[in-house]
Formats: C-alpha cells, sequence, structure tokens
C-alpha cells in the first residue's frame, strides 16, 4: 500500500516524518481534509490572522500530490454588529 505524508506549514514547518499508508490517493486525500478540520477546531483562533497556512500531502517519494490552502481574516464585526447588520437585511 502506497505511503503519504502530511506536512503542515503555518508560519513554522510540522513535517510528518513517519507517514500512513492508504490503498489510494483518494483516501489519503480525504484523510487530509479530516485532519485539516480536526486543526481548525484545535486551534482555528490562531488562523485568523489573514496568514495562509497549508497542507502538503507528498508521496513516498517526497512528491507533492495534493495541498490543502487555508486562511481567515477577522473583517472586525463583534457580535452586536454581526445582529444589526442582520435586522438591516
Amino acid at each position: 500500500m502506497p505511503r503519504y505524508f502530511f506536512h503542515v506549514i503555518d508560519g513554522r514547518s510540522i513535517i510528518d516524518h513517519e507517514g500512513t499508508e492508504f490503498p489510494n490517493l483518494r483516501s489519503a486525500g480525504g484523510e487530509a481534509i479530516r485532519l485539516a478540520g480536526a486543526i481548525l477546531r484545535e486551534e482555528g483562533d490562531k488562523f485568523w490572522n489573514g496568514e495562509e497556512w497549508h497542507m502538503n500531502l507528498t508521496d513516498a517519494s517526497g512528491q507533492s500530490v495534493l495541498k490543502l490552502r487555508f486562511s481567515a481574516d477577522d473583517q472586525g464585526i463583534a457580535p452586536e454588529e454581526d445582529q444589526e447588520i442582520k435586522a438591516l437585511a
């Protein structure tokens, strides 16, 4: 079974040296999405600075086979302002 490596770059490089075996790229891609979701849930507040972070999925040869990119911008709207906007709509 092919081995894939999940590298996270978010201002620092978190390199996956072990990798995980998956039957195919589609399965590995699904895991990349689940892993990215877990990272966003656990560390989401850190990503509201507008800087991009990404997960680079590579194969055993080091070739990039899939990349997920994320960024989030805080637009400065407080919850009270959000309610006022909804009331105007």
